[in-house]
């Protein structure tokens, strides 16, 4: 069993992943309120996009965790869950005496996720932290959008960065848990993934002193490597990342001489000559429609796509090809949502349902509440 005291993103990505794998996923929720996220928006047939998105096959349990019986029932919880995840501002845990090290004496077997903004120490360990907060911080906006213009990228990737990592050291503690008996404490910051995730720019920032410089859709680390208009009002995305299909780019856009000029030799000289080679490529798309372009570089062996919308990707072929869409329930009936990108074949693929808040809390009282009623075990 996993008990989430979670919010927002990171920490309900992660366990809605363990859900997806099929474990029990007790979502621990203030009455009245619950996670922020159920309260963004109304477009998921009045529920939120990202409640629907990161929830769907847990329980909720609304609990009043000032509340001494309430409090009890979430201790009854821990003691009998294998996994505890928690997102919670900081302090948070420590004010309900349900602190890291305490949690970790009282249930040796239980495998602790806490998840924070920067980390545990420091001088930045109080602050809140959100996913445009932390990208900020990390660099990510200075080397996304163009010169002068940075951008926070559309995808949350701190949020959703943590919650993966999250998951999977969840996954390597309960391997590690079989072996020793022993459960784990895994302290999350979201400013070190990011930082992690920053890596070829940490690397040449630490190697040659030089910023990398955002080339908006490309990459300041390859060249040339982009999107460009076609002639039919669509935008191809293509490139190189090797002086072998700079070669075979070269001769694809009809300029072979190209491959032997020293000046785009290799990456290095043709990202000092990124604006020329963009003109070229720019040039060429055109004079062509994206179904010639993407024919031709499929043909010449150069990677390629299509700058697509959100629209298109809620119609992309490839994902019904491949039978990607399921159904799962909410209160307000079914709705579509993506099949986990990461099951091994012939694992069976869980539908769960979007919990209305509070919708298991009196089972959960029952339940639980009527272990703590108990007491402790006999020794």
């Amino acid at each position: 069993m996993v008990v989430g005291l979670e919010q927002a993103i990171s920490a309900p990505l992660c366990t809605r992943h363990l859900a997806d794998l099929g474990a029990r996923v007790v979502k621990v929720e203030r009455p009245g309120c619950g996670d922020s996220t159920r309260h963004y928006d109304s477009v998921v047939r009045g529920l939120s996009a990202h409640f629907t998105w990161l929830n769907h096959g847990k329980e909720s349990a609304a609990l009043d965790l000032a509340d001494p019986a309430d409090l009890a029932v979430l201790r009854e919880l821990l003691a009998a869950a294998d996994v505890l995840v928690s997102n919670l501002g900081p302090g948070a845990l420590d004010r309900l005496g349900l602190g890291v090290d305490a949690l970790a004496r009282d249930h040796p077997r239980l495998i602790i996720v806490d998840i924070s903004g920067y980390g545990s120490g420091g001088p930045l360990e109080h602050k809140r932290a959100y996913d445009l907060l932390i990208q900020a911080e990390a660099g990510s906006c200075s080397i996304t959008g163009t010169p002068g213009h940075p951008a926070k990228p559309g995808i949350p990737i701190a949020d959703i960065g943590t919650a993966l990592y999250a998951y999977s050291a969840v996954l390597a503690a309960l391997y590690d848990r079989e072996r020793t008996g022993r459960g784990a404490v895994i302290p999350i910051a979201m400013l070190d993934t990011v930082a992690e995730m920053m890596g070829f720019a940490l690397n040449q920032v630490l190697h040659t002193g030089t910023e990398p410089v955002p080339v908006g859709l490309g990459s300041p680390m390859i060249a040339p490597y982009g999107a460009y208009p076609t002639v039919d009002g669509r935008t191809a995305v293509l490139g190189t990342t090797s002086d072998r299909e700079w070669r075979r780019l070269a001769e694809l856009i009809g300029r072979p001489e190209l491959a032997d000029d020293p000046r785009y030799a290799h990456n290095d000289d043709r990202i000092r000559h990124r604006a020329e080679l963009d003109r070229l490529l720019e040039q060429w798309c055109a004079t062509r429609t994206l179904a010639e372009i993407q024919a031709a570089a499929d043909a010449a062996g150069i990677g390629n796509a299509r700058l697509n919308g959100v629209v298109e990707l809620t119609r992309h072929p490839q994902l019904a090809a491949r039978d990607r869409w399921r159904k799962v329930e909410t209160p307000s009936g079914p709705v579509p949502a993506l099949v986990p990108p990461a099951l091994a074949t012939g694992w069976p693929i869980r539908h769960g349902s979007v919990p209305a808040l509070g919708a298991d809390t009196a089972a959960i009282r029952t339940e639980f509440g009527a272990r703590a009623a108990a007491g402790p075990p006999p020794a």
